[in-house]
């Protein structure tokens, strides 16, 4: 008796580990405003089991100059737009950039995933606000979206398919 009730409480802890890490997250949870970020997307699971083909990443207003890194055997894909404002950037003013990247691929459902760009986290953002980046993971039948984003005052933990974000931090006294 003893013995079932420890594998099944290993099961339940197996299972709650496995459903944590579930969703698509961000590897840093938090950056200052006005540094380079390098945003690491992973991916830990495919969809109902099938393989993961494409993972599609929006980009918040106000993180500009953003370069994807090309990973082995994917093909990679941005689409530029207008920013809703402009940003001065190393005296340049930028009017448009990277709003969205896509990776082309095959990642099977028993594998994990990390899929990285930077960019700069304008100088011109709130300290204390959480930047979300749409993340949406396609499969041969199907996707799994991770777009919802909380509202005011609800943990980002309530929802069901929660956008990865990043809180944003003043900037420190060294940064420039």
């Amino acid at each position: 008796m003893k013995t079932l009730f420890l594998s099944v409480l290993s099961l339940s802890l197996l299972a709650v580990a496995s459903s944590a890490s579930a969703h698509a997250t961000l590897e840093q949870k938090e950056a200052e405003v006005g540094s380079t970020y390098k945003g690491i997307i992973r991916i830990g699971h495919g969809c109902d089991g099938q393989a993961t083909l494409k993972v599609r990443v929006e980009i918040p207003e106000g993180v500009v100059s953003v370069k994807p890194m090309p990973k082995a055997g994917w093909k990679l894909e941005t689409q530029t737009g207008p920013y809703a404002k402009s940003y001065e950037y190393y005296g340049r003013t930028l009017k448009e950039g990277v709003k969205q990247i896509t990776w082309t691929g095959t990642l099977q459902h028993e594998h994990y995933d990390e899929f990285v760009f930077r960019g700069k986290l304008h100088k011109t953002l709130a300290p204390g606000q959480t930047l979300y980046f749409k993340t949406t993971q396609e499969c041969a039948d199907g996707e799994n979206a991770w777009v919802e984003l909380p509202a005011e005052g609800q943990n980002s933990h309530d929802l069901k398919r929660p956008a990865p974000g990043v809180h944003l931090t003043k900037p420190s006294e060294h940064s420039h």
